[in-house]
């Protein structure tokens, strides 16, 4: 949110983010990483560098950063659109459990690829 924040005034150090956020530096560290290499932000080295929003902010759903920084959205792996494991000893058609967590799972969905990290800066 910081870096969409500060988007147009340039890449922003680790250090600052970390500084004004209270995050610590290594945690944060891997956490922008991931958000590079799923090509949301970019980096510059050197003088004026830092991270930068590669995608303008209202490109990248919420969903999106969920996912790649949390894993699954869905509660139960077994109504999991991309991380979906069976459950043991588990009949999924019959079980009322699996239906209710697929209706959550849905509706959650719904909510979070509609909305975009600028949707948070923006309240």
């Amino acid at each position: 949110m910081y870096l969409a924040e500060k988007q147009t005034d340039g890449p922003v150090l680790i250090a600052e983010i970390s500084k004004k956020k209270k995050i610590p530096l290594k945690f944060l560290e891997n956490i922008l990483l991931e958000l590079k290499n799923d090509g949301i932000l970019s980096s510059k080295k050197g003088k004026g560098g830092g991270y930068f929003f590669n995608l303008d902010p209202s490109e990248v759903p919420l969903a999106q950063v969920m996912r790649l920084l949390d894993g699954p959205i869905a509660l139960l792996p077994c109504v999991s659109l991309n991380f979906y494991e069976k459950c043991k000893n588990c009949e999924e058609k019959k079980c009322g459990f699996n239906k209710v967590m697929t209706e959550v799972r849905d509706t959650t969905l719904a909510i979070l690829e509609n909305k975009t990290v600028a949707d948070i800066i923006h309240g």
